[in-house]
Protein backbone atom coordinates (compact mmCIF):
# COMPACT_ATOMS: atom_id res chain seq x y z
CA UNK A 1 0.00 0.00 0.00
CA UNK A 2 2.85 2.26 0.91
CA UNK A 3 4.95 1.29 -1.98
CA UNK A 4 1.68 2.17 -4.27
CA UNK A 5 1.65 5.80 -3.04
CA UNK A 6 3.21 8.80 -5.29
CA UNK A 7 6.03 10.46 -3.35
CA UNK A 8 5.26 14.18 -3.16
CA UNK A 9 6.56 16.55 -5.73
CA UNK A 10 6.31 13.82 -8.18
CA UNK A 11 4.97 14.75 -11.54
CA UNK A 12 1.19 13.39 -11.68
CA UNK A 13 0.19 12.41 -15.56
CA UNK A 14 -2.84 13.99 -17.07
CA UNK A 15 -2.58 16.82 -14.38
CA UNK A 16 -2.95 20.43 -16.49
CA UNK A 17 -0.12 22.85 -15.38
CA UNK A 18 -1.10 26.24 -13.83
CA UNK A 19 -1.35 27.97 -17.22
CA UNK A 20 -3.43 25.54 -18.97
CA UNK A 21 -5.59 26.10 -15.72
CA UNK A 22 -5.21 30.28 -15.76
CA UNK A 23 -5.96 29.59 -19.70
CA UNK A 24 -9.36 28.01 -18.66
CA UNK A 25 -10.10 30.17 -16.40
CA UNK A 26 -9.91 33.39 -18.67
CA UNK A 27 -11.51 31.56 -21.33
CA UNK A 28 -14.88 30.78 -18.99
CA UNK A 29 -14.69 34.88 -17.66
CA UNK A 30 -14.68 35.77 -21.66
CA UNK A 31 -17.37 33.44 -22.57
CA UNK A 32 -19.02 34.97 -19.96
CA UNK A 33 -18.38 38.56 -19.91
CA UNK A 34 -18.65 38.08 -24.21
CA UNK A 35 -22.35 36.66 -23.41
CA UNK A 36 -23.55 39.34 -20.94
CA UNK A 37 -22.22 42.03 -23.46
CA UNK A 38 -24.17 40.22 -26.36
CA UNK A 39 -27.35 40.37 -24.88
CA UNK A 40 -27.36 36.47 -24.65
CA UNK A 41 -30.08 35.99 -21.78
CA UNK A 42 -32.16 32.65 -21.52
CA UNK A 43 -35.51 35.01 -21.29
CA UNK A 44 -34.44 35.97 -25.00
CA UNK A 45 -34.04 31.57 -25.87
CA UNK A 46 -37.14 30.87 -24.14
CA UNK A 47 -39.28 33.68 -25.87
CA UNK A 48 -37.78 33.12 -29.31
CA UNK A 49 -38.48 29.45 -29.23
CA UNK A 50 -42.21 30.60 -29.26
CA UNK A 51 -41.82 32.35 -32.05
CA UNK A 52 -40.02 29.86 -33.76
CA UNK A 53 -42.91 27.69 -33.00
CA UNK A 54 -45.52 29.50 -34.20
CA UNK A 55 -42.72 29.80 -37.51
CA UNK A 56 -42.25 26.03 -38.16
CA UNK A 57 -46.58 25.73 -37.73
CA UNK A 58 -46.49 28.50 -40.49
CA UNK A 59 -44.03 26.37 -42.65
CA UNK A 60 -46.19 23.06 -42.71
CA UNK A 61 -47.65 21.44 -44.98
CA UNK A 62 -44.96 22.38 -47.56
CA UNK A 63 -46.22 24.03 -50.97
CA UNK A 64 -45.32 23.10 -54.11
CA UNK A 65 -47.60 24.67 -55.93
CA UNK A 66 -45.15 27.18 -57.99
CA UNK A 67 -43.45 23.87 -59.74
CA UNK A 68 -41.72 26.24 -62.44
CA UNK A 69 -40.51 28.99 -59.92
CA UNK A 70 -39.01 26.59 -57.70
CA UNK A 71 -36.95 24.37 -60.50
CA UNK A 72 -35.96 27.48 -62.23
CA UNK A 73 -34.03 28.58 -59.11
CA UNK A 74 -32.80 24.82 -58.28
CA UNK A 75 -31.53 24.47 -61.68
CA UNK A 76 -29.86 27.68 -61.91
CA UNK A 77 -28.17 27.15 -58.36
CA UNK A 78 -26.76 23.75 -59.97
CA UNK A 79 -25.60 25.53 -62.83
CA UNK A 80 -23.46 27.84 -60.42
CA UNK A 81 -22.20 25.07 -58.52
CA UNK A 82 -20.99 22.83 -61.49
CA UNK A 83 -19.33 25.96 -63.48
CA UNK A 84 -18.02 27.09 -60.03
CA UNK A 85 -16.10 23.94 -59.11
CA UNK A 86 -14.98 23.19 -62.86
CA UNK A 87 -13.05 26.48 -62.76
CA UNK A 88 -12.48 26.98 -59.23
CA UNK A 89 -10.76 23.07 -59.35
CA UNK A 90 -8.90 23.92 -62.67
CA UNK A 91 -7.60 27.38 -61.33
CA UNK A 92 -6.73 25.70 -57.80
CA UNK A 93 -4.49 22.91 -59.62
CA UNK A 94 -1.37 25.47 -60.66
CA UNK A 95 -1.53 27.56 -57.61
CA UNK A 96 -1.90 24.73 -54.77
CA UNK A 97 1.11 23.11 -56.78
CA UNK A 98 3.12 26.70 -56.60
CA UNK A 99 2.52 26.70 -53.02
CA UNK A 100 4.10 24.13 -51.76
CA UNK A 101 7.06 24.72 -50.44
CA UNK A 102 8.93 21.38 -50.66
CA UNK A 103 8.65 21.34 -54.54
CA UNK A 104 9.14 25.16 -55.23
CA UNK A 105 11.12 27.83 -53.90
CA UNK A 106 10.17 30.44 -51.20
CA UNK A 107 9.65 33.40 -53.87
CA UNK A 108 7.18 31.04 -55.56
CA UNK A 109 5.21 29.60 -53.33
CA UNK A 110 4.59 32.57 -50.57
CA UNK A 111 3.31 34.43 -53.86
CA UNK A 112 0.79 31.35 -54.61
CA UNK A 113 -0.15 31.22 -50.40
CA UNK A 114 -0.86 34.68 -50.39
CA UNK A 115 -3.48 34.18 -53.37
CA UNK A 116 -4.62 31.72 -51.44
CA UNK A 117 -5.19 33.23 -48.30
CA UNK A 118 -6.49 36.57 -50.37
CA UNK A 119 -9.70 34.00 -52.05
CA UNK A 120 -10.12 32.76 -48.31
CA UNK A 121 -10.27 36.12 -46.48
CA UNK A 122 -13.64 36.91 -47.32
CA UNK A 123 -17.18 34.80 -47.03
CA UNK A 124 -18.41 34.24 -50.59
CA UNK A 125 -21.45 36.49 -49.51
CA UNK A 126 -19.01 39.63 -49.73
CA UNK A 127 -17.60 38.24 -52.42
CA UNK A 128 -20.83 37.83 -54.07
CA UNK A 129 -21.70 41.44 -53.41
CA UNK A 130 -18.67 42.76 -54.83
CA UNK A 131 -19.24 40.76 -57.84
CA UNK A 132 -22.55 41.79 -58.58
CA UNK A 133 -21.78 45.43 -58.09
CA UNK A 134 -18.86 44.52 -61.07
CA UNK A 135 -20.61 42.66 -63.48
CA UNK A 136 -24.16 43.20 -62.32
CA UNK A 137 -26.94 41.22 -61.60
CA UNK A 138 -27.40 37.44 -62.36
CA UNK A 139 -25.37 34.02 -62.29
CA UNK A 140 -22.13 35.57 -63.55
CA UNK A 141 -21.59 37.27 -59.66
CA UNK A 142 -22.18 33.76 -58.29
CA UNK A 143 -19.68 31.80 -60.36
CA UNK A 144 -17.38 34.00 -59.81
CA UNK A 145 -17.69 34.17 -55.97
CA UNK A 146 -17.92 30.67 -55.46
CA UNK A 147 -14.94 30.16 -58.35
CA UNK A 148 -12.88 32.39 -55.78
CA UNK A 149 -13.85 30.20 -52.82
CA UNK A 150 -13.04 27.24 -54.25
CA UNK A 151 -9.50 28.21 -55.26
CA UNK A 152 -9.36 29.06 -51.87
CA UNK A 153 -10.21 26.11 -50.20
CA UNK A 154 -9.25 23.69 -53.32
CA UNK A 155 -5.73 25.44 -53.17
CA UNK A 156 -5.34 25.30 -49.73
CA UNK A 157 -6.07 21.20 -49.09
CA UNK A 158 -3.85 20.73 -52.50
CA UNK A 159 -0.91 22.70 -51.27
CA UNK A 160 -0.33 20.96 -47.58
CA UNK A 161 -1.16 17.34 -49.10
CA UNK A 162 1.66 17.99 -51.19
CA UNK A 163 3.84 19.34 -48.70
CA UNK A 164 2.92 16.17 -47.19
CA UNK A 165 4.16 13.47 -49.34
CA UNK A 166 6.96 11.42 -50.03
CA UNK A 167 10.23 12.67 -51.48
CA UNK A 168 11.52 9.43 -51.93
CA UNK A 169 9.37 8.76 -54.11
CA UNK A 170 9.59 12.50 -56.49
CA UNK A 171 13.92 11.76 -56.09
CA UNK A 172 13.20 8.27 -58.08
CA UNK A 173 11.23 10.00 -61.16
CA UNK A 174 13.64 12.38 -60.96
CA UNK A 175 16.71 10.43 -60.73
CA UNK A 176 15.26 8.37 -64.37
CA UNK A 177 15.96 12.25 -66.20
CA UNK A 178 12.10 13.03 -66.72
CA UNK A 179 11.23 16.52 -66.78
CA UNK A 180 9.44 18.64 -64.46
CA UNK A 181 5.88 17.77 -65.97
CA UNK A 182 6.47 13.54 -65.76
CA UNK A 183 7.71 14.53 -61.96
CA UNK A 184 4.68 16.08 -61.35
CA UNK A 185 2.38 13.31 -62.92
CA UNK A 186 4.38 10.20 -61.52
CA UNK A 187 6.03 11.31 -58.04
CA UNK A 188 3.64 13.58 -56.95
CA UNK A 189 -0.18 13.16 -58.51
CA UNK A 190 -0.66 10.10 -57.00
CA UNK A 191 0.05 10.69 -53.65
CA UNK A 192 -2.19 12.63 -53.53
CA UNK A 193 -4.78 11.54 -55.66
CA UNK A 194 -6.96 9.76 -53.23
CA UNK A 195 -7.22 12.87 -50.95
CA UNK A 196 -7.49 15.27 -54.19
CA UNK A 197 -11.42 13.19 -55.00
CA UNK A 198 -12.13 14.10 -51.64
CA UNK A 199 -11.82 17.82 -51.89
CA UNK A 200 -13.33 18.29 -55.03
CA UNK A 201 -16.64 15.99 -54.15
CA UNK A 202 -16.91 18.23 -50.73
CA UNK A 203 -15.73 21.25 -52.54
CA UNK A 204 -19.08 20.62 -54.74
CA UNK A 205 -21.52 19.78 -52.22
CA UNK A 206 -20.13 22.97 -50.62
CA UNK A 207 -20.56 25.49 -53.87
CA UNK A 208 -24.25 23.66 -54.34
CA UNK A 209 -25.20 24.86 -50.57
CA UNK A 210 -23.27 28.57 -50.74
CA UNK A 211 -24.82 28.99 -54.38
CA UNK A 212 -28.06 29.42 -52.49
CA UNK A 213 -26.58 32.00 -50.04
CA UNK A 214 -25.31 33.95 -52.65
CA UNK A 215 -28.56 34.61 -54.46
CA UNK A 216 -30.01 35.85 -51.81
CA UNK A 217 -27.54 39.26 -52.57
CA UNK A 218 -28.79 38.84 -56.40
CA UNK A 219 -26.18 36.62 -57.82
CA UNK A 220 -28.61 34.12 -59.47
CA UNK A 221 -29.91 30.99 -58.10
CA UNK A 222 -32.24 29.93 -55.74
CA UNK A 223 -31.43 32.15 -53.16
CA UNK A 224 -33.51 34.86 -54.65
CA UNK A 225 -36.34 33.25 -54.69
CA UNK A 226 -36.19 31.67 -51.80
CA UNK A 227 -35.60 35.44 -49.97
CA UNK A 228 -38.51 36.38 -51.55
CA UNK A 229 -40.78 33.83 -50.64
CA UNK A 230 -39.60 35.13 -46.96
CA UNK A 231 -40.30 38.88 -47.94
CA UNK A 232 -44.04 37.92 -48.81
CA UNK A 233 -44.86 35.55 -45.43
CA UNK A 234 -44.64 32.76 -47.90
CA UNK A 235 -43.44 30.56 -45.70
CA UNK A 236 -44.86 27.09 -46.80
CA UNK A 237 -43.11 27.74 -49.99
CA UNK A 238 -39.85 28.00 -48.27
CA UNK A 239 -40.74 24.77 -47.07
CA UNK A 240 -40.86 23.61 -49.91
CA UNK A 241 -37.85 24.81 -51.50
CA UNK A 242 -36.03 24.04 -48.53
CA UNK A 243 -36.47 20.26 -48.13
CA UNK A 244 -35.70 20.35 -51.92
CA UNK A 245 -32.43 21.86 -51.36
CA UNK A 246 -32.00 18.99 -48.53
CA UNK A 247 -32.78 16.10 -50.91
CA UNK A 248 -30.48 17.55 -53.42
CA UNK A 249 -27.92 17.89 -51.10
CA UNK A 250 -28.53 14.03 -49.78
CA UNK A 251 -28.42 13.11 -53.82
CA UNK A 252 -25.07 14.62 -54.24
CA UNK A 253 -23.60 12.94 -51.43
CA UNK A 254 -24.71 9.74 -52.89
CA UNK A 255 -23.10 10.84 -56.06
CA UNK A 256 -20.05 11.43 -54.44
CA UNK A 257 -19.92 8.16 -52.86
CA UNK A 258 -20.18 6.77 -56.57
CA UNK A 259 -17.33 8.82 -57.74
CA UNK A 260 -14.95 7.95 -55.12
CA UNK A 261 -15.44 4.19 -55.78
CA UNK A 262 -15.20 4.66 -58.86
CA UNK A 263 -11.79 6.71 -58.92
CA UNK A 264 -10.18 5.05 -55.78
CA UNK A 265 -11.65 1.69 -55.93
CA UNK A 266 -12.19 1.27 -59.68
CA UNK A 267 -15.28 -0.36 -59.64
CA UNK A 268 -17.69 -0.33 -62.38
CA UNK A 269 -21.35 0.85 -61.87
CA UNK A 270 -22.85 -3.06 -61.49
CA UNK A 271 -20.04 -3.67 -58.72
CA UNK A 272 -20.95 -0.26 -56.98
CA UNK A 273 -24.71 -1.33 -56.92
CA UNK A 274 -24.14 -4.62 -55.78
CA UNK A 275 -22.02 -3.46 -52.80
CA UNK A 276 -24.19 -0.89 -51.75
CA UNK A 277 -27.47 -3.18 -51.72
CA UNK A 278 -25.10 -5.73 -50.16
CA UNK A 279 -24.22 -3.35 -47.50
CA UNK A 280 -27.65 -2.36 -46.74
CA UNK A 281 -28.98 -5.71 -46.56
CA UNK A 282 -25.93 -6.33 -43.78
CA UNK A 283 -24.01 -8.65 -46.37
CA UNK A 284 -20.49 -8.86 -46.66
CA UNK A 285 -19.69 -6.24 -44.17
CA UNK A 286 -17.36 -8.57 -42.56
CA UNK A 287 -14.95 -9.66 -45.49
CA UNK A 288 -11.51 -9.29 -45.00
CA UNK A 289 -9.77 -6.51 -46.13
CA UNK A 290 -7.26 -8.27 -48.51
CA UNK A 291 -10.50 -10.36 -49.90
CA UNK A 292 -11.73 -7.00 -50.77
CA UNK A 293 -8.77 -5.76 -52.02
CA UNK A 294 -8.56 -8.75 -54.21
CA UNK A 295 -11.89 -8.57 -55.83
CA UNK A 296 -11.32 -4.89 -56.69
CA UNK A 297 -7.88 -6.05 -58.21
CA UNK A 298 -10.16 -8.63 -60.47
Amino acid sequence: MAGMMQPRGAHRPFAMSGRAKAGVLLLVLYTLYAGAQLDFSWTRFESGMGHASTFLARMFPPNFEKPATLWKGIAESLEIAVLASVLGIILALPVGLLGARNLMPAWISWPARSLVALCRALHPVIVAILFVKAVGFGALAGILALTVASIGFIGKLFTEAIEEISLKQVEAVRATGASFANVIVFGVLPQVFARFIGFATYQFDSNLRNSTMVGIVGAGGVGGTLFSAFQRFDYDFVSAILLTLIAIIMLGEILAGFVRAVFLDNLGFDRILQSRFAGARGVGTSKPTAARKAEVDE
